[in-house]
């Protein structure tokens, strides 16, 4: 008995602690994840607005630059099935084809498309989404045409008369996405090679040609100083002149030419990279870009606008952003075939 006596004590103290309540475990916090967003160079977000999305997912929203829009797709598409990020926003109308030719994203058919204009939707398959839109046009300077009694032009062909020599300025197509725009809108117009003579016909009549959109709009404007009183610039450039003045204006200094067929409309696309580490949560930042918080940021920081119908726009723009009825035309799947070709022949005719 003396010995059985410990044995029955350990087994009755044991039974005693199983059955003894526990303390409930705290629930384990879930990890963070990060979410890695490639963009080109242009991309900009309000802090407080990407905020907001990490703070209702959980998550770390990280932004990778990968240089102007063509230069940015072909790093996704040296990267295809292994991309550096799980979503890719910024590829445009111009370079559409080329992306979904390469199959490099993941079809994804978000709920918030319902508030989207289809004219903007120009996937079937929704592998790219629409985000944004701008239009390429002619800008010029009011001040400067009135003190020199020149017309402002009211079409492409007007850039050929003698009144306009040594007046315009443009982007070089080759290394700029304006310039590239702007050479489309004249495919648009004049056909091919119907194009290539109006080319010809600016290159007799003094035009001159600059890298980029920040050189032709704020080195050589008159606007600032320069010597060009016509820019290729955007629809909203006015808008942004007066919203950006270091004093109050009544009027903006400048106006976009919007004639029919001399704009042409750019529009910016969002997809989901094939080989993302986290699909849920890029389809879940899609439909944040498509909603009002991210489209209604979008005017005042990229200077493009939102496709979401139900966006609000900045006072001043409702004012004083010139919108185009008919922006020339060219398929995204005659620019996807022609592009290089057509490039290459405006290098050729234009610089050399």
């Amino acid at each position: 008995m003396k010995k059985t006596l410990p044995l029955l004590l350990a087994a009755l103290l044991l039974l005693l602690a199983a059955c003894a309540p526990k303390e409930s475990a705290a629930p384990a916090t879930p990890a963070v994840r990060t979410l890695t967003v490639m963009t080109h160079d242009s991309f900009d977000v309000s802090e407080e607005v990407v905020r907001t999305f990490e703070q209702a997912n959980n998550a770390t929203v990280t932004f990778l630059q990968g240089g102007d829009a063509g230069a940015a797709l072909n790093k996704v598409i040296l990267s295809k099935g292994n991309p550096p990020a799980d979503v890719f926003y910024g590829v445009d109308n111009t370079f559409l084809s080329r992306a979904l030719d390469e199959d490099i994203f993941l079809p994804y058919d978000s709920p918030l498309l319902a508030q989207v204009d289809e004219a903007f939707d120009l996937d079937p398959q929704h592998r790219a989404l629409p985000v944004d839109y701008g239009d390429v046009c002619l800008n010029y300077d009011v001040a400067w045409l009135a003190e020199h009694d020149v017309p402002p032009p009211a079409s492409l062909e007007d850039l050929l008369e003698p009144a306009y020599k040594d007046l315009l300025v443009v982007e070089n197509p080759a290394t700029s996405s304006p310039g590239l725009a702007f050479l489309l809108a004249t495919v648009g117009h004049f056909g091919d090679p119907g194009y290539l003579d109006f080319w010809r016909g600016l290159r007799e009549n003094g035009l001159k040609v600059v890298d980029g959109w920040e050189t032709a709009y704020y080195t050589e404007f008159t606007r600032w100083d320069g010597t060009r009183p016509i820019v290729v610039s955007y629809g909203s450039s006015p808008a942004f002149e007066v919203i950006y003045a270091e004093e109050p204006m009544d009027a903006p200094p400048t106006a976009a030419v919007t004639a029919d067929d001399t704009c042409f409309r750019q529009i910016e696309f969002v997809g989901i990279l094939r080989g993302a580490q986290h699909p849920d949560l890029a389809r879940k930042w899609v439909d944040f870009m498509l909603d009002r918080p991210f489209q209604e940021d979008m005017p005042l920081k990229m200077f493009v606008f939102p496709v979401n119908a139900q966006a609000q726009l900045d006072e001043t723009f409702v004012e004083y952003l010139a919108v185009p009825e008919k922006p020339a035309f060219v398929s995204p799947e005659d620019i996807a075939a022609h592009r290089e070709k057509w490039v290459e022949a405006w290098t050729e005719t234009v610089l050399r």
